[in-house]
């Protein structure tokens, strides 16, 4: 009986390769899956399961996992503000980890021996899905044609056609990976350091040129409504990406550094994530404290570094999030934005936790809770630290 392997499988040219290769040359029992974090339609999906099953795959499974993905992940890369490089809302890095991790799942499930991706050896995704599996599944071998082969694409295409796979394998002139979070646009463009994608590389075009309001609610951080109607954030994220894209917002290019130390430019399309992430910071910049929101951005930006480069499962991760959860509870109110051809801004809130209605005083107007003697006092109490060390060095200014 041949032994099994499961393939995180995606209908594209490298995981077809992967199927009929550990089918014909390796003698696996292959099962593939999909993992669905809201890239794929429903005729997309079927399509794909198709062609698994034409290409000699056992069994083949679409998994939709957009709420999980959702309340394991998206919620947290909101509470934290989460934009790597202060850009980039780690649109397809988050999702790698959760594909990896439902791959092991299914993996368990079947009785596999092994498991499979078809990442190449150039890029983080190897690196997201190795850390998942040895880690939660260190009794399964890890078998990755691509990468071990050094494949060329021109040497995938012929492995199929000599194996009677005949299906168009044309080379888009943009890679495209869309998702909940975001959409990831990568080009011959992004291959400078000096080059724009063009507007036709990006997948939403301007349908839209006369400014719009939209309503955003949240409660404890979470977008539990858009324009007065309420569902949950996972479909609130969708209904406002569809709403704001048609202003082709949300486009720009991100470089960063890679976790194999090669730096690297993507374009990426994410209008929802974007002015969510905009509109909760505002919303929390008028309902926390200057330390929660101070502390919050450093744990933020460590946990977004942390999940790009596929350390999801260290605990501390775990640690940051119950940190992060804890700093909503009165991250409640709505937000009001405008949409405008390529681009938003943010109009105001109004909630119940508005710092600002504090009845203390209005900033550079009225003081309400103190005289003005106090005010002296402790300005001359601030300054000591700063009057004692110039005092003491004969520090001069000029």
């Amino acid at each position: 009986m041949s032994k099994k392997v499961v393939l995180a499988y995606s209908g594209g040219l490298d995981t077809s390769y992967c199927l009929k290769y550990l089918k014909n040359e390796l003698g696996y029992e292959v099962h593939t899956i999909l993992i669905n974090t809201g890239g794929f339609g429903e005729e997309e999906l079927q399509a794909i399961e198709r062609r698994a099953y034409e290409l000699g795959s056992a069994n083949h499974l679409n998994l939709d996992i957009i709420d999980k993905y959702y309340e394991k992940a998206i919620k947290y890369l909101v509470f934290g503000n989460v934009l790597k490089n202060n850009t980039y809302p780690l649109s397809v890095s988050a999702e790698r980890v959760f594909q990896a991790l439902e791959t092991v799942r299914y993996a368990k499930k079947v009785g596999a021996e092994a498991i499979s991706h078809g990442s190449t050896g150039a890029g983080n995704d190897q690196i997201r899905f190795d850390l998942v599996f040895q880690t939660i599944a260190p009794e399964m071998e890890i078998i990755t044609p691509i990468r071990d082969l050094k494949l060329t694409r021109q040497e995938e295409v012929e492995y199929l056609q000599k194996n009677g796979v005949e299906y168009s394998w044309e080379k888009a002139q943009y890679s495209i990976n869309k998702g909940i979070w975001g959409t990831s646009v990568g080009g011959k463009e992004t291959l400078t350091s000096g080059q724009p994608l063009p507007d036709s590389a990006y997948p939403s075009q301007l349908q839209k040129t006369e400014p719009e309001k939209a309503t955003l609610h949240f409660e404890k951080g979470e977008l539990v409504g858009l324009n007065n109607e309420f569902d949950k954030p996972a479909t609130n994220i969708q209904k406002l990406e569809a709403l704001a894209s048609a202003f082709a917002i949300g486009r720009d290019i991100h470089v960063g550094d890679t976790i194999i130390g090669i730096k690297g430019r993507v374009g990426f399309e994410a209008a929802a994530p974007l002015i969510i992430i905009k509109a909760h910071h505002l919303l929390e910049k008028h309902t926390l404290g200057k330390w929660q929101q101070y502390w919050k951005e450093q744990l933020g930006n460590w946990y977004g570094m942390l999940f790009h480069e596929g350390q999801y499962l260290d605990p501390v991760m775990r640690n940051i999030e119950t940190f992060l959860e804890d700093t909503q509870k009165t991250v409640t109110g709505t937000v009001t934005v405008s949409l405008k051809p390529y681009h938003f801004s943010l109009d105001g809130i109004e909630s119940a936790h508005d710092l600002m209605n504090s009845g203390f005083g209005q900033y550079g107007e009225v003081n309400n809770a103190w005289t003005a003697d106090d005010a002296k006092g402790f300005i001359k109490i601030v300054g000591n630290a700063q009057n004692i060390y110039a005092h003491v060095n004969n520090e001069q200014y000029d």
